[in-house]
């Protein structure tokens, strides 16, 4: 009987030790943050704005985890720096349609609204940005850009190929 006495107690003691090391001593987790780049309106230098970005889920794959942070980088990228950074931005209305991750390739689905560009200039601008975005995800190396779910070679008004996945190495 003493010996069950002392058992309970022990599991009691360690109870409250591991309360009060949750409330007190853990620290709390650092929110993850992500680097989102846009390109300045000189057309080739870069700019940054930092964001935080949620910690992967409980019962959440790395898998899924890497797809949710490709689809947010991407939508944040499209969304652009804050209003008052002068910036190449996406044309009004162009959004992020998905996110699919192939290895180290993320296919970005952008909206129509994406062709409403008006040239080179603009087109190297946006997607110079969302490829350096892109990559600065863990385990991402280069873009494939599709609109609509297809696949173009260019956009209507410019030059860049978007029929090969896009890397940093292209600008």
């Amino acid at each position: 009987m003493k010996a069950f006495r002392a058992l309970i107690v022990l599991v009691v003691l360690a109870a409250i030790a591991y309360l009060v090391w949750q409330v007190f001593v853990r620290t709390p987790a650092r929110p993850r943050l992500l680097t989102v780049y846009y390109t300045k309106m000189d057309g080739t230098s870069l700019g940054t704005w930092t964001i935080s970005q949620r910690q992967r889920q409980a019962g959440e794959s790395m898998a899924q985890y890497r797809s949710y942070e490709a689809l947010y980088a991407a939508v944040q990228n499209v969304a652009g720096p804050p209003s008052d950074v002068p910036a190449v931005r996406f044309p009004a209305g162009t959004h992020v349609d998905g996110v699919t991750l192939d290895g180290a390739i993320a296919d970005v689905d952008l909206s129509s609204q994406v062709t409403q560009q008006s040239g080179t200039f603009g087109e190297n601008g946006q997607f110079k940005a969302l490829v350096y975005t892109e990559t600065a995800v863990p385990g991402i190396a280069a873009v494939q850009v599709t609109v609509g779910g297809r696949r173009l070679q260019t956009l209507p008004h410019g030059n860049l190929e978007l029929d090969a996945p896009l890397r940093r190495s292209d600008w």
